[in-house]
């Protein structure tokens, strides 16, 4: 039987908070792996990856490996940001990773919020053009809270449920 695996690459410990949820939720073989970790991507029934938005996109370590997924392999994506729930700068971001999945099949999406480091907040505040964006951040201080990672099980069933019934 073929395992589930979820890959996070996180900084500031909110990734890998909801990648940890998603592989507490799944069933049967599955593992889980920093990014810089993960030797091999086949063999895997349904590949979870998890990033932080960062600078309003994908980091480039997940951008190399999201390129190097083989054709027709199911994945899900996840991420964490310090945007508003629903926020344009957060949904382009996961529509990017899928796009640069290339053949990949994309079973579904999540993301929620996460603090963003106060460090990147104070650099952020004395910018003009993020001035705005820093203060919407700094609301997610409390997050991912016990509800977002009720929710990153949920999405963990669900794919997996989904992923089932499209079996290869």
């Amino acid at each position: 039987m073929k395992k589930n695996l979820v890959v996070y690459y996180s900084r500031t410990g909110n990734t890998k908070a909801v990648a940890e949820a998603i592989h507490e939720a799944l069933k049967g073989p599955k593992e889980i792996l920093p990014l810089d970790k993960v030797i091999g991507l086949s063999g895997h029934n349904i590949i979870f990856i998890g990033f932080p938005v960062q600078s309003h996109s994908v980091p480039y370590a997940v951008e190399a490996f999201l390129k190097n997924i083989p054709a027709g392999q199911k994945i899900a994506l996840f991420s964490t940001h310090g945007s508003l729930p629903g926020d344009r700068l957060s949904r382009e971001a996961v529509e990017h990773a899928a796009i640069l999945a290339g053949g990949a099949k994309v079973m579904g999406t999540f993301t929620c919020r996460g603090k963003v480091s106060l460090p990147a907040l104070e650099v952020l505040a004395k910018s003009p053009e993020h001035e705005a964006w820093a203060d919407m951040a700094a609301s997610a201080s409390t997050h991912p809270d016990a509800s977002d990672l009720e929710d990153a099980r949920s999405f963990a069933r669900w794919v997996s449920t989904l992923a089932a019934h499209h079996q290869a």
